[in-house]
């Protein structure tokens, strides 16, 4: 009852935060709702059990990606509102509907196969050894943060005020 009662309050949290980033009017509130939207996504895959989706979530969505667009935002400037322009709002009003509709058709029409007798093992450990541990990509890794950490410092000294 409490798993239910955490996954519909996430999945509440999850949608709204998603309306949110899509009717907001302010950019940067905008990118700030999307983190909340990653962090909701990722308490839901908790709540499945997938603890490696759920740290690549974190890690990866809400660690980078939207600490990324936060900076482009707060580097860019006057941009306080969203486009002007709504030329383009019935057709992709009307893309969301057809994706729905397919989407709630698929749903609805699959033969969901629940697999309760078996328990489940967490993954982050397994997975982790064969990504990082011996022969693994760690080095790759820690050269890719090292170019992004450059390229973000990079980006705020050639932007900035002189």
């Amino acid at each position: 009852m409490g798993l239910d009662i955490a996954f519909w309050a996430l999945a509440i949290i999850g949608v709204a935060a998603a309306l949110a980033v899509v009717l907001q009017g302010n950019v940067f509130r905008a990118a700030l709702t999307l983190v909340l939207c990653f962090v909701a996504v990722a308490g839901i895959y908790i709540l499945l059990s997938a603890d490696f989706l759920a740290a690549v979530q974190i890690l990866i969505y809400v660690g980078g990606i939207s600490i990324l667009i936060i900076l482009a935002v707060m580097l860019t400037r006057d941009v306080q509102h969203g486009s002007p322009s709504n030329k383009l709002m019935l057709p992709a009003l009307l893309v969301a509907a057809v994706f729905l509709g397919v989407l709630v058709y698929s749903v609805t029409n699959t033969p969901w196969v629940l697999s309760v007798s078996q328990p489940v093992e967490p993954t982050t450990a397994a997975l982790a050894d064969k990504m990082l541990g011996g022969g693994g990509f760690i080095l790759a890794v820690e050269i890719a943060a090292t170019l992004l950490l450059a390229a973000i410092l990079g980006a705020i000294v050639i932007v900035r005020e002189k």
